[in-house]
Parts: C-alpha cells; structure tokens; sequence
C-alpha cells in the first residue's frame, strides 16, 4: 500500500506517472522497448513501450495465437493547464494565465496547495530533449473573502479566464525559474497527500483516484502475476479530454504495440484478425459512487456502493462498452477468484459519462467491459475510495491475468 499510496502522491500529471510506471516495471524485470527501433521479443519476455513521455504500454510476452488479454485505463487527471506566456504581472505579483485541462469541479482546487508539473522540453547539445518537470515551489489559488462576495454559499461558478490564474511567483521571473525551456506542457495540480479516513481507516482520499487507482492495480498485478497469454496493460493518456491524442485511446498506441506483438512472432495477417477476435480487454476508470446525501442522482437499483467490491457498468446508448457476454467474463473471473463484484448503471434520465473502453474498441475491435472502483467526488482536487475495492480489483485482476481466455462467436472458454 505505501507503494500505492507514493504513486498516487508523486503522479502528479500523465508524465510523472509515467516515469514512475516505468520505475516500478524496471524493478520487477521488464525491458523498456523503443517505438522508433527493431523489436525482439523473446518467449516470456517482459517489456514496456512509453509514447510521448505520458502513456505506458506494458506486456508479458505468451503465445499470441490464443489472443490478447488486455486492461486499459488512463494516468490523466483533470487539472489547470498553463498557457505558452502565463506571466500576468500588475507590478506587486505575477499570475500564471491557466486554462482548465478536463471536467474538474474547479471550485475544489481553490485554497489548496497546487504544483507545477509536467514536461518542459529543451535544448542539449544542438537537440531537443523532453524531460519531466516537477516545481520545488507550491502555488494556490486563493478564494476572494466572502465580504466581498456575499452570495458565494449560494453559488461558486468561477470564470474560467478571470478566475483561473494562479497566485504564484511574488515579481519573479516564471521563465527563470523554469530554467529556459524552449517549449512545455506544464499544468497545476492539487499537491495534497493521501490520507486514510473513517472509524477503521476503511476510506482513502487523495488526488488523482481516478484512473492512477485502476492504472497502478494494472501495472502491479502484471508485475507480480504469472501470467498466460499475452498480457497487457496499458496505461494511456489523454481520456479526460476525449482521448483524441496520439498517445490517448483514440491513437494507434495499443493497436501498434499489439501488431508488433504478432509481428514479432510471425503471425499472418489472418493469424493477427484471429487472435483479435479471440481476446478480451478489461477497460477500468472507476465508477460514480453512491453518495448517501445524494439519493436522488442515483439509479433505484443498480447502484455502486463504496466498500462492497469493483462496479461493473453498463449503458444502453454505448457510454460503457459492456455486453452480456463481456459482463459474463468478468463476473466468472472475479467470482472464481472471491473479488466482489456489483453492477453499475446511470440513471435513465441522465447523461452518462463515457471511459476509454468504447473508443479503443474504434483502433482495435476486442470484446470489451467497462469496470471501476465507486469514488466519492470524481473530479474533485481531492476523491475519495474504499481501500475494501482497490483489494477487489487487483484480485480481480491478478485472477484475469492467471486465466485463460478465449472468445469465440458464440461464447467464451474460461479456464
């Protein structure tokens, strides 16, 4: 847990939690691969594949004639992005002009300690490096008093432009401090600590739950697994904003890493659509939790409830990628290896939120279910989970990766 608990801490955008994916699969055995250089896998082999310093693919090497098993999730959260010249300085301090990243509940980032982080690219020797960026300085963002805004209780909708920028740097200069760079993706994200809550610590609070909670389970359970089959676990980027990136759901990222696979142990075109055909991929973001002041926003039936295992979501008009038989193999796996497991749908009347799994589905066509741990305020600076389900779900996993799974036309083989 304190492995987690420092992932969850020190990931503060896509690019930090990458570089700290790539620190936990290096101590457990697994060769970085280079996109731009020849692959040679070897049987059983452990390898990983970063693209664009901020999406992992990571696999174990099995026969991929009897299909790929996949888990995807996401290492992006929503946050406050910084502009190409942010610097808005009145002679006493400067601000950093921000634009929001995703669908946060702005109002949660103000009055908290926010950090710089990200990826500054820069000049070396006559080329262009992109390197992580983490501030060794906070930043906030300060509510106005109340004396001068009496009607906030009533109702805080900050303007996104007038409202946004960050208090930071007193009159000093902001490309100074970045060291020079000749370009960056830098953003602000909440720097509070994980904490542990509730009579028996049974609650975990902190940044970013969603997905770093699904993307660790991933990665670590992978790890630590003897695997059968192709084994996958990607880690993408780019979902809180529709995943329309190269290194998002929306790119070729995992179909070209699947292909290479296939590619790297013979297979014909028509060996590589078979074995497609025949396997499963497990799309985990967590789910919304029943909120017990919020009754009414909740289905009257298929509810997730935080502390009683993974939710297993469901959606008629497409949101979730989950079918019949897609739910049938998650809940054989996860009943077989004791992970409880609780099924998830909308309210009828709402609009859903959608996951990565249906637009993976658009890059490489694989039987597909939505799944993931229920969390109090998604999209919060700070979200809440049951340490109960984050146990579920890395059981669940450790068993799918254990399995052997192979879909057909007309059913599924588990064994």
């Amino acid at each position: 847990m304190n492995d987690f608990l420092r992932f969850l801490e020190t990931s503060y955008t896509a690019y930090q939690a990458a570089e700290n994916a790539r620190t936990l699969l290096q101590a457990h055995g697994f060769r970085e691969l280079d996109e731009s250089a020849p692959w040679d896998l070897q049987p059983q082999g452990k390898y990983f594949v970063v693209r664009g310093g901020s999406a992992v693919i990571a696999f174990v090497c099995g026969d991929a004639k009897k299909g790929f098993k996949i888990a995807a999730s996401h290492l992006d959260s929503p946050c406050l992005k910084l502009k190409e010249n942010p610097a808005l300085s009145d002679g006493h301090c400067t601000r950093l002009n921000a634009e929001p990243y995703g669908g946060g509940i702005w109002h949660t980032f103000f009055d908290r300690p926010l950090r710089l982080a990200g990826r500054v690219v820069r000049e070396e020797n006559g080329a262009l490096r992109a390197l992580p960026f983490t501030s060794d300085f906070l930043v906030s963002l300060p509510s106005l008093a109340i004396h001068l805004d009496r009607d906030v209780n009533e109702k805080f909708a900050p303007n996104l432009q007038e409202n946004l920028p960050l208090l930071t740097l007193g009159q000093k200069d902001f490309y100074d401090l970045l060291r020079g760079p000749v370009s960056y993706d830098l953003y602000a994200a909440c720097a509070e600590k994980p904490y542990f809550w509730g009579a028996d610590g049974e609650f975990l609070s902190s940044p970013r739950l969603d997905d770093l909670a699904s993307a660790y389970a991933s990665l670590h359970t992978l790890a630590e697994t003897p695997c059968d089959g192709v084994c996958v676990a990607a880690c993408l980027d780019a979902e809180e904003i529709g995943s329309r990136t190269r290194q998002g759901a929306g790119g070729d990222f995992l179909r070209a890493v699947l292909a290479r696979i296939a590619q790297a142990q013979s297979l014909t075109q028509a060996d590589y659509y078979a074995a497609l055909a025949a396997s499963f991929c497990i799309s985990i973001d967590n789910a919304q939790g029943f909120h017990p002041n919020y009754p009414a926003k909740f289905d009257p039936s298929d509810r997730a409830y935080l502390g009683k295992g993974v939710a297993l979501k469901s959606h008629a008009g497409g949101a979730y990628a989950t079918d019949a038989l897609a739910a049938a193999v998650v809940k054989t796996v996860f009943s077989r290896a004791g992970a409880p497991l609780q099924v998830f749908y909308n309210r009828s009347d709402m609009r859903s939120g959608g996951t990565l799994g249906t637009i993976s589905i658009g890059q490489a066509s694989i039987l597909t279910a939505d799944i993931g741990i229920p969390q109090l305020a998604m999209h919060s600076a700070v979200e809440t989970i049951a340490c109960a389900d984050f146990a579920a779900l890395e059981t669940g996993l450790s068993a799918f990766w254990k399995s052997r799974i192979r879909i057909s036309s007309d059913g599924a083989e588990i064994l």
